[in-house]
């Protein structure tokens, strides 16, 4: 009798002790995941900032009516298309589509900037010089959300593919997430010329 209660006990405290860590890791997917999602809120919430600067940009330019209206035009059309898609951060090809809008809207952008070299009535304009400041200030936060949502995604991803986590993260449904990438050839440093004479 005594043996049998024993056994019980120790099965009880058994149970116990896997309930309780069963519990514990499931938590901690479920917080490391929504830190994930915080991340990646970060992120957009940058974007948005970009998008919303170029959109201020791209009044003072149309407020100029010499101006080239077929690069204007890529741009507004660049951030329409950066700001149509929708982004699942479980599904790495949504954010691969994501990155590459962004990336596009970013070329189309500095194509813009490039050609107001022959506008320099428009260079001076305070709105344009304040956008030049913002502009660098949102790249900047741009580049740290991103690799704050990495490290999120760092962590998350350990966790699940960790032993002993692993068979809870197998158990839950919980799977790797995507890192956000660089941009296809950014690797590669830059040709610079200067046409000094």
């Amino acid at each position: 009798m005594k043996g049998t209660s024993l056994a019980l006990l120790i099965i009880g405290g058994l149970f116990l002790i896997f309930g309780f860590w069963g519990c514990n890791a499931y938590n901690g997917f479920v917080s490391g995941d929504q830190g994930v999602k915080k991340a990646w809120s970060n992120v957009e919430t940058n974007y948005q900032r970009r998008s919303d600067l170029y959109g201020s940009v791209i009044k003072t330019v149309e407020a100029s009516a010499n101006f080239e209206k077929s690069t204007l035009q890529s741009v507004v059309a660049a951030r329409a298309a950066a700001t149509q898609i929708k982004i699942d951060i479980n599904d790495p090809a949504s954010l691969q589509a994501y990155q590459q809008a962004q990336a596009n809207l970013q070329g189309s952008f500095s194509r813009l900037i490039a050609s107001f070299e022959q506008y320099p009535d428009l260079k001076t304009t305070k709105a344009f010089q304040d956008f030049q400041t913002q502009i660098e200030g949102t790249e900047n936060r741009i580049n740290v959300a991103r690799q704050d949502y990495n490290k999120a995604v760092e962590d998350f991803n350990l966790r699940v593919k960790r032993f002993p986590g692993n068979i809870m993260a197998g158990l839950f449904n919980f799977t790797e997430k995507a890192y956000y990438e660089a941009d296809k050839g950014s690797e590669k440093a830059p040709d610079i010329k200067f046409n000094i004479q």
